[in-house]
């Protein structure tokens, strides 16, 4: 059975952030609460200017990689998640720099499956250290970026949507739900629906 509640994960990227569709609507980019600070430069179109030039997002990278060896993927969902869901550079911003940062001797790939992990090197430890307050000011922007877009895009909200179009999927996504608890739903549903109405 399928519902129509669609918990909008948008994508944007720099190149063309990884969330970040239409203005409007459940997505990322805001949904006529605000938007945000402009930093979906990414699939959706960019708007606005880059979150970090290339140097900066080196150094963001290498950061994350110190951590624990990441895919690509990974760098670019920590990145968004570290943000608030504000800001994701895309696979075409991503994968170059990790080339540079291999080629740097900074990080080293590795077969995992499929697919390679990053893992930082000696060197590349030696570069976080050196240049520590610069890396800890741009994790600090960051997080300074998640916080205001969750003030000003109805982050809490899209989190809540979320969380019942999972609890939906789990408790109603199979073929056999009998008519009492579809309308026991139903009924929680429009209850919060006129809760709403009355705010």
């Amino acid at each position: 059975m399928r519902f129509g509640f669609h918990h909008g994960r948008a994508h944007g990227h720099d190149c063309g952030g990884r969330h970040g569709g239409p203005r409007g609507g459940w997505g990322r980019g805001g949904w006529g609460m605000g938007g945000g600070w402009g930093m979906h430069d990414g699939r959706g179109g960019g708007r606005g200017r880059r979150m970090f030039d290339g140097s900066e997002l080196r150094l963001v990278l290498l950061k994350l990689i110190e951590e624990q060896p990441r895919h690509g993927y990974d760098l670019i969902r920590e990145i968004e998640e570290r943000s608030g869901g504000a800001y994701a550079p895309s696979p075409g911003v991503i994968y170059p720099t990790l080339t540079m940062l291999d080629d740097m001797g900074l990080v080293e790939a590795k077969a995992d499956g499929t697919r390679k992990a990053f893992a930082i090197t000696e060197a590349g430890i030696a570069e976080l250290e050196e240049k520590a307050a610069e890396v800890e000011a741009l994790f600090r922007r960051l997080a300074e970026l998640g916080e205001h877009h969750a003030r000003t895009s109805g982050g809490p909200i899209r989190r809540a949507m979320g969380n019942l179009r999972a609890v939906l999927q789990e408790r109603l996504g199979g073929s056999e739900v009998d008519p009492e608890t579809l309308h026991a739903v139903a009924d929680i549903l429009d209850e919060a629906a006129r809760k709403i109405e009355r705010l």
